[in-house]
């Protein structure tokens, strides 16, 4: 059997930072929670295709 290429810890990662940039959004730390979200925008993305290559795969 082939070892799964995806763990699904990029889509923790995401949630941490998307948990991070509601914090931060609250306390009125824009520029943390904008850079926050993007990170967790682009962990999303790669959550997404290392799922869909695992599949695949």
């Amino acid at each position: 059997m082939m070892p799964l290429l995806f763990s699904g810890d990029f889509l923790q990662y995401a949630l941490v930072f998307f948990v991070l940039a509601i914090v931060a959004g609250l306390v009125g730390a824009r520029g943390v929670a904008g850079i926050s979200m993007e990170i967790a925008r682009i962990m999303v993305v790669i959550f997404l295709v290392l799922l869909v290559v695992s599949l695949v795969l």
